[in-house]
């Protein structure tokens, strides 16, 4: 697949307008933080790998979404202060 379907799209919507309504705040105690940085990166790395799987099977949207949630974990890291980042080009930071 390497095009965004309508449906595609509205799938990601629905999944991603749910997910916004479901958050609550909340003011954690005693986190780890380290766990939560090796947590972030883990999951960063592994959506990665997942938009090479998709990609070579030729599903390129699929992989374009899963780069997009590993970058997604990497630039909250980088938010969040778990990752000393300070390149603006590659994490929103500064």
């Amino acid at each position: 697949m390497d095009r965004v379907t309508k449906e595609k799209l509205e799938k990601y919507f629905k999944v991603t307008g749910e997910a916004l309504s479901k958050v609550k705040f909340k003011s954690p105690e005693n986190v780890d933080f380290l766990k939560v940085a090796e947590d972030f990166l883990d999951m960063a790395r592994r959506y990665y790998e997942d938009a090479k799987h998709f990609r070579d099977k030729g599903d390129v949207v699929t992989a374009f979404a899963a780069l997009n949630y590993a970058h997604g974990f990497l630039d909250a890291g980088a938010r969040l202060g778990v990752f000393d980042v300070k390149d603006s080009r590659l994490f929103t930071v500064d």
